[in-house]
């Protein structure tokens, strides 16, 4: 099999903190940054700059661009610090030829499930680890960290690209009857918390409207505010499955 393992990024021109971390990662950037993310160490391939200024137009131009030279593929937030698993209560990090060993076993297993789309706990601590349920079939999938086989029909909709993760993972479950998610698995990204990339049009006003269409989308009963949460507009809605699971 063969897994490629792409990066996009947006406006972060330093070295990538996922590329230290996991060196076989390639950043995809747009050609007119193309020089100054080499100048400072990155490995990257260029899409066109019309392409960059939206995170679900760029994840469809690497599935695209690129399906059929992988057997999957493999795309990671630029600021990934670690990804890491549980293990008899223990965590552990993953070292770079442990990771694709890693992913090369969840391309199978998410092929015998009959699924299309594999990803990881968006949550590290301990309190989440869902030890006796090492895995989920109905559960959202993060985008900072997943998998997607090449012939996965299913696209980001670029109208909510701050959104798309949680429209990608309902758009799996309602074609594919599931999507794999490893429980004891998660990552650590900084996400809103530096410039470039989606911090750019990251704010309460555009996370409101989008959590709006992505609600008019899917329907009240799917995709719900968190009213637990401290903040004024919560960025992560509550993804209620529409199909049964695990």
């Amino acid at each position: 099999m063969k897994i490629g393992y792409f990066a996009p990024s947006y406006k972060r021109t330093y070295k990538s903190i996922t590329q230290k971390k996991y060196p076989f990662v390639i950043l995809i950037v747009k050609e007119d940054e193309e020089e100054e993310y080499k100048k400072n160490g990155n490995i990257v391939e260029t899409c066109p700059n019309e392409i960059q200024g939206n995170i679900a137009r760029v994840r469809n131009y690497i599935l695209d661009k690129y399906k059929n030279k992988f057997d999957a593929i493999v795309i990671i937030d630029d600021d990934c610090n670690k990804i890491g698993y549980w293990e008899k209560q223990k965590y552990y990090i993953f070292e770079p030829d442990h990771l694709q060993e890693f992913f090369e076993s969840m391309y199978i297993l998410t092929k015998d499930f009959g699924f299309k789309y594999f990803g990881l706990n968006c949550v590290m601590d301990k309190g989440a680890y869902r030890e006796h349920t090492p895995f989920s079939t109905n559960k959202f999938i993060g985008a900072p960290c997943s998998m997607i086989l090449t012939d996965n029909e299913c696209r980001y909709d670029e109208q909510i690209p701050l959104k798309e993760d949680y429209d990608f993972t309902l758009q799996n479950l309602k074609k594919y009857k599931g999507a794999l998610r490893a429980n004891y698995v998660s990552y650590d990204v900084k996400q809103a918390k530096q410039v470039g990339g989606c911090a750019n049009t990251r704010n309460n006003t555009e996370e409101e409207r989008q959590f709006n269409l992505l609600q008019k989308k899917w329907g009240s009963k799917i995709i719900q505010k968190d009213n637990t949460s401290k903040r004024k507009f919560d960025f992560n809605p509550i993804l209620k499955s529409p199909i049964k699971g695990v």
